[in-house]
């Protein structure tokens, strides 16, 4: 096959995942929200991406980073759920796909002090997005969908990093990764 005819194929196939990643939903429920995060390659790919970055991590940033997400993406829905409207939240999203994979592509460890802010706004894009999508119902057990559902996409990442041995393949593997998931980030961006 054509290499240039499968990139812009992949290409499509990206940029249409962003506009279906949603379907809406008439009545949230705990599994509504459960397959919110789960059914959003934006989404998906940045959950799994804290995850493979947390496990990179030394000490308690491997856990710090996944939990201060998770509380972050509650927030964002609980702004979302008090009418706080958040500026470009596709695009926060985007970017946070795009970031992520970066500091996976480059293997770069920022300090906690900077990697948790990022982190947590990301996951205020994330968690507004999730209360937009909610449709009718009640925010806590469609929150409680989303948020185990995060929580696992995050224990996949970092189940994967960490299972990963320490050889010049596998890291090359693993930034391979992170170039894919910047470059799903980018599309996503319009870039």
């Amino acid at each position: 096959m054509n290499p240039n005819r499968t990139l812009i194929t992949l290409g499509l196939v990206l940029a249409s995942s962003t506009a279906l990643a949603h379907p809406g939903h008439e009545q949230a429920s705990f599994f509504s929200g459960l397959g919110h995060p789960l059914g959003g390659f934006d989404h998906l790919l940045a959950m799994l991406a804290v995850g493979l970055y947390a496990a990179r991590q030394s000490g308690r940033q491997r856990w710090a980073l996944p939990t201060a997400f998770v509380l972050a993406m509650l927030a964002g829905a609980g702004l979302g759920a008090l009418g706080i409207m958040l500026p470009a939240v596709e695009a926060g999203i985007a970017t946070s796909v795009l970031v992520l994979g970066l500091l996976i592509a480059f293997a770069a460890r920022l300090p906690v002090a900077a990697a948790l802010p990022l982190v947590a706004t990301f996951a205020l894009f994330h968690g507004h997005a999730h209360h937009a999508e909610m449709g009718e119902g009640t925010l806590a057990t469609y929150a409680a969908g989303f948020a185990l559902a995060t929580a696992a996409l995050h224990g996949a990442g970092y189940l994967v990093g960490r299972w990963v041995p320490q050889t010049l393949w596998a890291q090359r593997l693993q930034r391979a990764a992170g170039a894919f998931i910047a470059g799903a980030g980018a599309v996503f961006l319009g870039a």
